[in-house]
C-alpha cells in the first residue's frame, strides 16, 4: 500500500477494515486522499473475494470511519459469478446495485458513494442494464492474459 497510494487517485479492491486504514495511514502521510471502491463478494465462486454485506454495513456503521481522513468511499465494486447462467449474473449484479442505492444516503466528509463499478468484458452489458456506471473490460481491449 505504501508504495501505491502516492500514485493512484482510486483502489477498487478493498475487502477489509484493516486495508481501509492501511491506506488512509499511507495517504496521510503523503498529504493525499485516495478514493476507494469497497469490494464486494456477490459471486458463488470461491476463487472470488471480497466484503460480505453485514461487513460492509459493519464499516459504514463503525463510528472510528469518520476518523479516516486519507481516504473517501466513492463506491462499489463486485465481481460476478463466471457462469453463462445470465439470470444468476442479473441477480448478483441486481443484489448490489439495491446494496448501493440503500447506502447512497449515507453521505459524509469521507463517504461519497456515487461509483458502482460491475461488470468486465464478459457480462458488461448486463452490468450497465442493472446500474453499472464503471466497468471493468481490460480483456476486450487489450487481449486475453496469457
Amino acid at each position: 500500500v505504501k508504495y501505491v497510494v502516492p500514485f493512484v487517485s482510486m483502489i477498487q479492491s478493498v475487502d477489509s477494515w484493516k486495508l481501509l486504514k492501511e491506506i488512509d495511514k499511507e495517504a496521510n502521510k503523503k498529504n493525499h486522499n485516495v478514493n476507494v471502491l469497497f469490494q464486494i463478494h456477490i459471486a458463488t465462486e470461491e476463487t472470488k473475494f471480497g466484503l460480505s454485506y453485514e461487513e460492509a454495513e459493519a464499516i459504514f456503521s463503525n463510528p472510528e470511519l469518520k476518523d479516516l481522513t486519507g481516504i473517501t468511499i466513492s463506491g462499489l465494486m463486485g465481481m460476478a459469478s463466471l457462469t453463462e447462467d445470465e439470470q444468476q449474473i442479473r441477480n448478483e449484479f441486481r443484489g448490489l446495485k439495491n446494496f448501493f442505492d440503500r447506502y447512497r444516503q449515507l453521505q459524509g466528509s469521507n463517504i461519497k458513494l456515487q461509483t458502482l463499478s460491475m461488470g468486465m468484458s464478459s457480462d458488461y452489458k448486463l452490468a450497465i442494464e442493472e446500474g453499472s456506471n464503471m466497468v471493468r473490460i481490460g480483456s476486450a481491449i487489450f487481449g486475453e492474459r496469457k
